[in-house]
C-alpha cells in the first residue's frame, strides 16, 4: 500500500518538532549543569603584604591572620558552599612590586576582591589599579588619607591617620597632663601624617609643641636628637616610628636619663619587635591603636589564643586588623553573593559589625571606618588596657 506524499510530509514534519524539542531540553539540562559546576567553584579573594624586606615582620602577622580568617570562613561553610581561596603575595615593602601585583590579581588571577596587609605608600600606590578594575579593596592597617580618595571601591579598616593622630593629641593632654611636648617621627606618609594632626589637636587643648625631629626609615643613632630633647626639658615624647626604630630610641633615650613619659603609636604595636628589643626600657610606654588585649569580648579573646596556639606568637594590631578586614568583607560576601561591584556597594551599607578591634560602626561616603581608639599600657612586658577613645568629635572621619 502506497502512502501519499502529503501523509510522509507530515510524518516528517511531527519527527522534527519532537527531535528540536529533545535538543532543546538536552541544551537546557547542558546549561543547569554548567550553572551547577559554576557555583561550585571556589571564591578567589587577592592579598598583598610585605613578606620580605625591612618589615617582614608585619607582613607576616598580617598574612597568618589572613590565613586564619579564610581558613574559618571555610571551615563554617564557605560563602553559599563555595569554598573562599586567599591569592596572596609578597610586595616587598615596594611600591613598583605593589602595583605590579595589583595589575595580576585584577587580570591574571580574576579575584572579586583584595585586603591590603601592606604599608601606606605601597597600598596608596596599587589603590587606582583595584579601582581602575572595580575591585573592592579593604585596607588593613595603612593610614594615609589619599588611599581612600582613589575611589568608591576603596575601603579602610583601621582608622585613617588623622583620626589616630587627634587620639594621641587627646590622651597626651588630657589623660596624661602633658604640657611641653617633643614630636619624633619616622619621615614617611606614616610619620608625617600623624605628627601633624597629633600637633593640631595637641595645641587646641593647650600643650606647647617645643621641638619636632624627622628621622629616616633604618636609621640606628638617636642620641644627638634625644639629647637636644633632655636639655628642651620635654615631658611627653610622642613617637609615630616602625618597631625598629622605635625600640632603638626608646632605649637610647632611657640609657640618657630621659625620664619622661612616650607615647607612640600602632607603628610599635608589636610585642616580639617593639617589647622584645627595648626590654625594660619599654615598660610604661603608652601607645594609640586598634586592639584591646585585655577585652573581655569572646571574639577577642579566642582570636587571640586561636592565634597564638596556631602561630606560636601573640597577634599584634596589624594582624586583628586584617583579621577583621576580611571578617567584614566575608559578612557582606553572605548578603550580596560574589558580583564585585555588589560587594562594593553592601561595604557602603554595613552598619555594627563585630569584630577584634571593636564594633566596626560602618564605613562613610569616603570608605573611612569609624570606631573607637584603644589606649595600651605597657606593663610586665605586655600590652595592657589604659583607655580608650570614644568621643565623635575625634573618631569621626574625614567625609572628603
Amino acid at each position: 500500500m502506497k502512502l501519499s506524499k502529503r501523509f510522509l510530509a507530515v510524518v516528517l514534519v511531527v519527527l522534527m518538532v519532537f527531535s528540536m524539542a529533545g535538543c532543546a531540553d538536552n541544551s537546557q539540562g547542558a546549561e543547569e549543569n554548567t550553572d551547577t559546576e559554576e557555583s561550585k567553584e571556589p571564591i578567589k579573594v587577592g592579598f598583598f603584604a610585605p613578606t620580605t624586606g625591612p618589615v617582614a615582620a608585619d607582613g607576616e602577622n598580617s598574612l597568618n591572620a589572613a590565613k586564619l580568617a579564610v581558613e574559618n570562613i571555610n571551615a563554617s561553610g564557605g560563602i553559599d558552599g563555595r569554598e573562599v581561596v586567599l591569592v596572596d603575595y609578597d610586595d616587598a615593602f615596594d611600591t613598583k612590586q605593589s602595583v605590579s601585583v595589583a595589575q595580576k590579581l585584577t587580570t591574571k588571577d580574576n579575584v572579586i576582591a583584595v585586603v591590603s596587609g601592606s604599608y601606606s605608600g605601597t597600598t596608596r600606590a596599587a589603590a587606582p589599579v583595584y579601582q581602575d578594575a572595580g575591585i573592592p579593596m579593604i585596607a588593613s592597617y595603612a593610614i594615609h588619607p589619599d588611599i581612600t580618595k582613589t575611589g568608591d571601591y576603596i575601603f579602610r579598616q583601621s582608622f585613617v591617620g588623622s583620626v589616630q593622630g587627634r587620639a594621641g593629641g587627646k590622651v597626651a593632654v588630657d589623660m596624661l597632663g602633658a604640657k611641653k611636648i617633643s614630636i619624633l617621627y619616622v619621615d614617611n606618609d606614616f610619620g608625617t601624617t600623624l605628627s601633624e594632626s597629633f600637633t593640631e589637636m595637641a595645641e587646641s587643648l593647650g600643650a606647647e609643641i617645643i621641638s619636632t625631629d624627622k628621622f629616616s626609615f633604618g636609621e640606628k643613632e638617636f642620641t644627638p636628637i634625644l639629647t637636644k630633647i633632655k636639655q628642651l626639658d620635654a615631658d611627653l615624647l610622642y613617637l609615630p616610628a616602625y618597631p625598629g626604630e622605635g625600640s632603638q630610641i626608646v632605649r637610647q633615650a632611657r640609657d640618657l636619663g630621659l625620664g619622661l613619659q612616650i607615647m607612640g603609636t600602632e607603628g610599635i604595636d608589636a610585642t616580639v619587635q617593639f617589647i622584645g628589643v627595648a626590654g625594660e626600657a619599654a615598660e610604661n610606654v603608652i601607645i594609640t591603636t586598634n586592639l584591646n588585649r585585655d577585652s573581655d569580648r569572646e571574639i577577642v579573646q579566642e582570636f587571640i589564643s586561636t592565634f597564638t596556639e596556631k602561630y606560636g606568637y601573640r597577634p599584634n594590631m596589624v594582624a586583628a586588623s586584617t583579621y577583621d578586614a576580611f571578617t567584614v568583607l566575608f559578612n557582606v560576601m553572605k548578603q550580596t553573593g560574589v558580583d564585585s561591584e555588589a560587594i562594593k556597594d553592601g561595604l557602603h551599607e554595613i552598619k555594627d559589625i563585630e569584630a577584634v578591634t571593636g564594633i566596626i560602626k560602618g564605613y562613610n561616603s569616603l570608605g573611612e571606618v569609624e570606631k573607637t581608639v584603644q589606649v595600651q599600657i605597657i606593663r610586665d612586658g605586655q600590652f595592657h588596657y589604659y583607655g580608650e577613645i570614644s568621643d565623635e568629635n575625634i573618631i569621626k572621619p574625614p567625609t572628603e
